[in-house]
């Protein structure tokens, strides 16, 4: 079962951009749930604005991150300038694999992911045994209420 967004009730993947907030999951950005998030960008344009982050496998192009296009009318960023597609993950591990970046930044960029992800993972593991808790409880009632109605029967005759 999808563990869905409390802010615009969509989905929420493996790669979505996410925040706990009061136990519920929620998307950074619903507008763009797979976007670079604020330390990722960032990270980027400290680090490797002097060299090429993201590529582009349809255009066999590489760009740096200030040479990527934006469409400002359908909210889209870090897209190809040439062909328009979207290259946030080429970009987002360019940030995983880059050696400009301190090797600690590298890692507790990999640490908040994995457990961005993680996190995802469970809260659909729990959503899927209170689907199942939630059945058994209907399959319950529903055996109740035929055990009751059998024995109204009886009293009626």
């Amino acid at each position: 079962m999808q563990t869905n967004c409390g802010r615009c009730s969509r989905p929420i993947a493996l790669t979505d951009v996410i925040e706990a907030s009061d136990g519920q999951l929620s998307h950074a950005d619903c507008e763009q749930p797979q976007g670079l998030t604020a330390e990722e960008r960032t990270l980027l344009f400290v680090f490797c604005s002097d060299h090429a982050v993201a590529y582009c496998v349809s255009c066999g192009l590489s760009f740096r991150l200030m040479e990527l296009g934006a469409d400002s009318v359908a909210a889209r960023t870090n897209l190809c300038p040439r062909c328009r597609r979207d290259l946030t993950e080429t970009a987002r591990a360019h940030i995983f694999r880059c050696v400009t970046l301190p090797s600690e930044l590298r890692e507790r960029t990999q640490e908040v992911r994995e457990a961005a992800q993680h996190l995802i993972k469970r809260s659909q593991a729990l959503s899927d045994k209170a689907d199942v808790v939630i059945r058994e409880a209907e399959a319950h009632l529903f055996e109740r209420q035929q055990g009751l109605r059998a024995a109204m029967a009886k009293t009626k005759s």
